[in-house]
């Protein structure tokens, strides 16, 4: 799960996290997934490696919150 595809995947994610409302109950878990992401970015960009399962889990994560969040704001 280390590919350029990867890189932008989480990129994504990461901007689609930063837009969760402040208000949101959900703002404070995507503040945490953000960070491992970000941390995830910058190895992935310095060429290290990057454990497969935990990357697949934080990003699993992110599109909950990202799902909990919409469904909230739709409320």
């Amino acid at each position: 799960m280390q590919s350029p595809e990867t890189l932008q995947l989480l990129q994504m994610l990461l901007a689609r996290l930063e837009r969760v409302s402040v208000d949101s109950y959900w703002a404070h878990r995507a503040s945490g997934v953000r960070g491992s992401l970000l941390r995830a970015v910058e190895a992935l960009e310095a060429g290290q490696p990057v454990s497969t399962p935990v990357l697949r889990q934080v990003v699993e994560q992110g599109f909950h919150i990202l799902e909990r969040a919409a469904n909230e704001r739709a409320s």
